[in-house]
């Protein structure tokens, strides 16, 4: 009785070779412009913004409405810190955002950004990993956590690229490509060669 019929060659390199499969990314990146910013500012930061604009309001209401020199002094005070909260609340917000698109910008420019605009997690993932990333570069711990998560989900380092069964592909490799492609060319023949095919024959030309 005759044993399995043998594997084709393709089938076991496949299974000899731990990399079969895998992708290999270009590393110049994505050479597209970035998608718009999708996220408004955080709702947090938000809600604090409008909550120190209502408490200027009602102090600039009561300061108009009283007559006593002590109390305007005080009140002018609140007013003042109030004011400067919502400078600072605006100020925090633009910031943010102005780092976030710069992130967003530059993810998008990297050689994994083409798997995630294949796969649509730019929607979800990507923008969630760029707010907690900024959030984490201000000292915000538990946005530190959500980050690193999120990045190996995305792929954003070796170890987690790999275990997308993705690459970059290295400088080295691209130029060992190079140059079999150059070795494959076939010369042209000697004997097929016309007289003026010869860069030499210039070099010796009267003018």
């Amino acid at each position: 009785m005759s044993g399995p019929s043998p594997k084709h060659p393709s089938i076991r390199a496949r299974r000899n070779n731990p990399k079969a499969g895998f992708r290999v990314l270009k590393p110049e990146g994505r050479q597209l412009p970035a998608p718009p910013w999708p996220l408004q500012p955080s709702p947090r930061a938000q809600a604090e913004l409008e909550s120190n604009r209502d408490r200027v309001a009602s102090l600039q209401v009561e300061l108009d409405g009283t007559m006593d020199g002590p109390t305007k002094g005080r009140l002018r005070r609140r007013l003042n810190e109030a004011g400067i909260r919502v400078a600072q609340r605006e100020l925090e917000i633009e910031q943010a955002r102005d780092a976030e698109v710069a992130l967003w910008d530059v993810l998008w420019s990297t050689p994994q950004a083409v798997m995630w605009e294949e796969s649509h997690s730019y929607r979800t993932m990507l923008p969630m990993y760029v707010r907690n990333q900024i959030a984490a570069e201000q000292g915000d711990d538990k946005a530190a956590g959500r980050a690193i998560a999120l990045s190996d989900r995305l792929g954003l380092n070796d170890k987690a690229l790999h275990s997308l069964r993705a690459e970059i592909e290295r400088a080295e490799a691209a130029e060992a490509q190079g140059e079999q492609r150059r070795r494959t060319v076939p010369p042209v023949p000697t004997s097929k060669r016309k007289k003026g095919d010869d860069p030499r024959n210039g070099l010796f030309a009267v003018s």
